[in-house]
């Protein structure tokens, strides 16, 4: 390259570079106190924003979610990030696959979207532990979470300092489309109130993100909520859903805090969770549009959550706990997060998602009325039989070596983060009364149980029910009592957050204490290792049953579309296709029926399916189940 050229392709680069400079510094989003309004670089600017989960949805739909978003009207989508996704285990992260963060900001850049980041480090989001990671309840003491305790702010600045590197060109100031980043999450619910713990976390996200996002929080509707959730310097927004009368009784709380700035509501519910054994609760489109047009008036912006639910795989839906019946208060999510919300599980659109839709294209918030496919086909793959492999109390089963103690021992303890515990005692004649039946108490129980003598279930006891304890008849002969505990899901929300599962104290059988124990864990975190064990003829509850098929050779030419597998005749327990966790099932706890299966998650022909299914008490005779092209989300709550 020639003298000339060298200077003129030097000048080129340096103009470049100088341009892109030019547009990180221009780039602000502020706040005019003045006028109660957003500022993005010098404009007004006004969101209405839907939140989307990229942990609940395979990455290979988060384009299609965000376009069909983007399409009713919304400018802007928040998220939470899920600290246990990402770090599993102490020092150790994941950004791929469903955890690939980047990408997924990158999409929502791609289709001209801002976003609302709400990093935690608790999130809450009816996930389990609130979406912080198990391994936090060894490492830090009693009531230290959400404090300023200097163990558990330790942990959280590793995990932030890993986070935020990433997220840093992602904010608006550098280029990026992130213009709010929340500071922890609706902290006036949680019963610390530690304002030094939410000065420190300012000023820590304050080292990430200095002035090229603006930080905010989320709190619920009441001086209560503000009083302790809001921090100083940071902007103050509210939430409530579509069942006010009126949205200035709530904005109300925010002038309680700030006398002037733009009204903010993060958490508009179009929708709500939903939990095992409970109806499904509704919420009408009618009334949605009706406080989306008092916001609307008042110049608001907000935030719709959910505007698309997804779905807890595998094990991820946490629980609540009702304050108002402590002894069994305690309430499980669906693995569905459907939410009632504007946009289904399976990403279908619904008259709530067009009547959002329309009122933002009459308000002029949304410029073109784009129209979309509403739903899109699913699929029928028919009815499989499932083969009897072995029993959770066969040795094959036993992937982690038993652990021995006095005392029964929890989860976290023994380094266990989901599914199934089995705990194990001989009754020796001198660990029972003379007299029988005889009362066994399992005071502690974390989540539900089922007893076994000699193998044979003698009864279950559930902590949601508040029963823990059963009449047993003994005989004089010494005698094996087993007892698999479910981790049903670990509490998310409230005072009960650090939720603790298994068994949390001593079992007794009378007046005797039963012990020592041997307590084998069954996490079911993978599946690999079922495909060595053979089909049997028939097998003791509870057992693993797996079915291989392929699916017809049309299917080799097309886009495999979505389904929900039905497992009605079957009782409770989990299932996974080609090694993916769907979650839990349990038609007959309710009122979710099916589980809604991607058609990603298939393998298209000629390729062998692997559908397993961990059932724990009962399977139809045929041992079939079927995959159906209609999702049942409100079945009967028979239990």
């Amino acid at each position: 390259m020639n003298l000339p050229r060298l200077r003129l392709f030097f000048t080129l680069a340096f103009c470049a570079l100088a341009d892109t400079l030019q547009t990180s510094i221009n780039r602000t989003f502020v706040i005019d106190y003045d006028n109660n309004e957003f500022l993005k670089d010098g404009q007004v600017f006004r969101y209405v924003s839907g939140s989307l989960h990229y942990f609940r949805i395979p990455k290979q739909y988060w384009k299609d979610r965000i376009i069909k978003m983007k399409a009713s009207g919304l400018n802007a989508i928040s998220t939470y990030v899920e600290w246990s996704l990402h770090e599993p285990f102490p020092g150790v992260y994941d950004f791929e696959g469903i955890a690939d963060i980047e990408y997924f900001l990158e999409l929502i850049k791609d289709a001209g979207m801002y976003v609302l980041l709400r990093p935690g480090p608790y999130i809450c989001a009816e996930r389990d532990f609130g979406g912080f990671p198990y391994w936090l309840l060894n490492k830090t003491q009693q009531k230290s979470l959400r404090t300023n305790d200097p163990t558990y702010k330790e942990y959280v600045k590793k995990w932030f300092d890993v986070l935020m590197d990433k997220m840093k060109p992602y904010l608006y100031g550098n280029g990026g489309h992130i213009i709010m980043v929340q500071v922890e999450n609706e902290y006036g619910s949680y019963f610390a109130c530690d304002k030094n713990y939410t000065l420190w976390l300012r000023d820590l996200f304050r080292s990430y993100v200095q002035d090229k996002a603006l930080l905010f929080t989320t709190d619920g509707c009441g001086t209560s909520y503000m009083k302790c959730g809001s921090i100083p310097e940071v902007y103050a927004t509210v939430d409530f859903g579509a069942s006010v009368n009126d949205s200035q009784d709530c904005f109300k709380y925010m002038r309680e805090v700030h006398h002037s700035g733009p009204l903010v509501n993060s958490e508009f519910y179009p929708g709500w969770l939903s939990h095992w054994q409970e109806p499904n609760p509704l919420v009408f489109s009618k009334d949605v549009v009706r406080v989306m047009k008092q916001m609307l008036s008042l110049n608001a912006s907000f935030n719709f959550y959910m505007f698309h639910g997804g779905t807890n795989f595998g094990f991820t839906s946490g629980a609540n706990m009702n304050l108002n019946t402590p002894d069994a208060g305690y309430e499980p999510q669906l693995t569905s997060y459907d939410y009632d919300a504007p946009i289904t599980e399976a990403g279908d659109l619904t008259e709530k998602y067009f009547m959002i839709q329309k009122t933002l294209f009459e308000s002029k918030f949304l410029i073109q009325n784009e129209i979309l496919p509403f739903w899109e086909p699913k699929a029928r793959y028919g009815e499989f039989v499932l083969n009897p492999l072995a029993s959770l109390f066969d040795e094959a089963t036993q992937r982690i070596k038993p652990v021995i103690s006095d005392s029964p021992l929890t989860f976290e303890f023994m380094d266990v983060n989901t599914g199934f515990v089995m705990y194990e005692t001989n009754l020796s004649h001198d660990q029972k009364d003379i007299f029988s039946p005889t009362i066994l108490n399992i005071t502690g129980l974390r989540d539900r149980a089922i007893i076994y003598k000699d193998n044979v279930k003698i009864g279950t006891m559930c902590r949601a029910k508040g029963n823990t304890t059963m009449s047993v008849n003994i005989s004089l002969s010494d005698e094996k009592l087993s007892i698999l505990v479910e981790n049903q899901g670990r509490v998310n929300y409230g005072s009960f957050l650090e939720d603790r599962k298994g068994i949390l104290h001593q079992v007794k059988l009378g007046n005797k204490t039963l012990g020592p124990w041997k307590m084998t864990a069954h996490p079911l975190n993978e599946t690999s290792w079922i495909s060595s064990l053979k089909p049997v003829k028939k097998v003791q509850l509870p057992a693993y049953f797996r079915s291989e098929f392929v699916l017809p050779d049309i299917y080799r030419y097309f886009k495999l579309s979505d389904t929900y597998l039905d497992p009605s005749g079957w009782t409770k327990g989990v299932a996974f296709l080609n090694g993916i966790n769907l979650g839990r099932y349990w038609p007959l706890g309710g009122p979710q029926v099916t589980l809604y299966v991607p058609g990603v998650f298939f393998l298209q022909p000629p390729a062998v399916n692997t559908l397993i299914m961990m059932e724990l008490e009962g399977a139809p005779a045929d041992l079939s189940v079927k995959f159906v092209d209609k999702p049942q989300l409100d079945g009967p709550i028979t239990l």
